[in-house]
């Protein structure tokens, strides 16, 4: 028995599950040194298609505005 290969490669299938469902990352970082916090930063992304990020109420101003532009 030989193995098989699925006709559609990982990455796309990833990308494609990424643009539709949507991703949120959060990262949190506190760099120290001698024990004596610094610097604290916060970072949070949100990676999605148009359409899904439109459906979530993000980044509707710039879609429309954007929209416009481009009608004219």
């Amino acid at each position: 028995m030989k193995p098989t290969k699925n006709d559609t490669h990982a990455i796309v299938e990833f990308i494609d599950v990424l643009l539709r469902e949507g991703a949120v990352v959060q990262a949190d970082v506190i760099i120290t040194v001698a024990d004596v916090p610094l610097i604290g930063i916060s970072l949070r992304a949100a990676i999605a298609g148009m359409t899904t990020m439109t459906e979530y109420g993000i980044f509707e101003g710039w879609d429309a505005a954007h929209r416009t532009q481009t009608e004219r």
